[in-house]
């Protein structure tokens, strides 16, 4: 993909973007299809879904992408509620996550960690 960075940036956020909207879906197995070949190669589907437990995420919006020859640093701002251990429901709490994707062979992958 030897795109200016503009372009790169666009299709980065734009899978990001569809990568978070399948997880608030609560669509697993359609999120692992974003992951780069080698967080796939390292962490099998079923080993992913253990680990991803989706219900509590309400929203996602890509706040910015910044990308460095094949690497792309992305930062999305995710929207939540909180459950309280002791009963009670903070809502639409919005943090940060910060995100590593790379171009392989053409491909835009998300490195799951």
């Amino acid at each position: 993909m030897d795109s200016p960075p503009e372009a790169k940036q666009k299709v980065v956020a734009e899978r990001a973007q569809a990568r978070w909207e399948l997880l608030i879906k609560g669509d697993v197995d359609g999120a692992y299809q974003y992951l780069s070949v080698g967080s796939k190669a390292a962490t099998p589907p079923g080993l992913y879904k253990a680990k991803i437990k989706p219900g509590m995420w309400r929203g996602a919006k890509v706040d910015k992408v910044d990308c460095e020859a094949e690497v792309c640093k992305v930062q999305m701002l995710i929207t939540y509620d909180f459950r309280a251990p002791r009963g009670g429901v903070m809502k639409g709490i919005e943090t940060p996550v910060p995100e590593t994707w790379i171009i392989e062979n053409g491909t835009v992958g998300y490195v799951y960690r």
